[in-house]
């Protein structure tokens, strides 16, 4: 599905990262197979550091201290915001929307739209999607995208496949108004029968949490993990992202009339740096325009993995330049989904420490 907006843009992006730093050299020892074994996969997936909370700490904290951040230096006014989208897989509670409960906590006005939406890895695009399409309410002037999930709770630490590239975080995206802002091109494609290619079996209402369910199994390769947590058929979801990515991207681009050569950054979701180099290579972009240093720094957040990318990599490049970039996220639903549009002029764009 092909989507075009107009008279939009983002104006400020800050990313929220746990402080709590987990080394994969240090893990080695949770996983069943040889540490040297283990060790061999270091360079190839980009396995080495990621930011994991702490105990107790949900997504709503780190949402919190991010918007008090941003209040605190004057950079967002709490009257100013008219929607707050929150994208997560790991809210605080199954009722009420965590987007609720952080309006609640920092006492924002009533006479606005909270709304949460279940998405991950491409839940940067579908919040933005969602903003584009608030903002085209007159009511609407500024809407706060938060993007944020705690899934390392919720993933085996003795299971290699997923645990060490896991990564916590938090993304505040400030969308809003922009009479002078071009074309947005944007599309997204969605196919649930691959649901089960990227999950976590138990915890709702089809197969609620036991102890059964809680208790650690093999799943036949020596990683061990429960119902409870986190399962990733890591091939289902290299083939998947090897046949539909490259594709989705050249579309947008044709739609928008452009070749890729014209498209000065593509900041990707990254699941780990093997995939972004794949990727780059297939659709022959320079590596250096496709960004893959996010995992090997801070882990995968999932949705957060994007305004990681951009803070990371452009920060205070934005500014006082623009750039027309290439957003695109991939995974879980299963669901992709990619967006060009012009970025820059920003009032901040940074990472912070939680």
């Amino acid at each position: 599905m092909n989507l075009t907006y107009e008279g939009k843009k983002i104006s400020g992006i800050l990313t929220v990262l746990p402080a709590n730093v987990s080394r994969f050299d240090d893990e080695t020892g949770n996983y069943t197979f040889p540490k040297e074994k283990t060790l061999r996969l270091k360079p190839l997936m980009g396995f080495d550091e990621h930011r994991i909370v702490e105990d107790g700490v949900c997504v709503s904290d780190l949402c919190v201290f991010g918007l008090k951040d941003l209040f605190a230096r004057g950079l967002l006014r709490k009257e100013d915001i008219d929607a707050l989208v929150l994208v997560t897989q790991s809210p605080d509670q199954f009722m009420p929307p965590t987007s609720n409960i952080i309006q609640g906590l920092l006492e924002l006005k009533r006479d606005m739209i909270c709304l949460d939406i279940n998405q991950g890895c491409a839940g940067f695009e579908i919040g933005l999607l969602q903003a584009f399409a608030l903002l085209d309410q007159p009511a609407i002037r500024k809407v706060v995208l938060l993007n944020a999930d705690v899934l390392s709770r919720k993933t085996s630490r003795q299971d290699r496949n997923s645990f060490p590239l896991i990564g916590d975080g938090a993304s505040i995206t400030v969308v809003e108004k922009d009479p002078e802002g071009g074309r947005i091109h944007a599309n997204i494609q969605m196919d649930g029968t691959l649901r089960n290619a990227l999950a976590i079996p138990a915890g709702g209402f089809r197969m609620p949490s036991t102890p059964e369910t809680a208790a650690p199994v093999d799943d036949g390769t020596g990683n061990l993990r429960a119902k409870d947590h986190l399962v990733m058929n890591g091939q289902d979801v290299f083939t998947f992202v090897m046949t539909e990515v490259p594709p989705m991207i050249l579309s947008l681009a044709e739609t928008a009339g452009i070749g890729l050569a014209d498209i000065d950054w593509f900041l990707f979701h990254q699941p780990n740096k093997f995939m972004i180099q794949k990727l780059a290579e297939k659709l022959e972009v320079p590596p250096g325009r496709m960004p893959g240093n996010v995992v090997e720094k801070f882990g995968n957040a999932s949705g957060v993995t994007i305004p990681t990318n951009v803070c990371l990599n452009l920060g205070e490049k934005l500014k006082d330049q623009r750039f027309t970039v290439c957003f695109a996220g991939f995974g879980v639903g299963l669901t992709w989904s990619s967006i060009l549009m012009t970025i820059g002029n920003m009032e901040f764009c940074e990472i912070v420490n939680y």
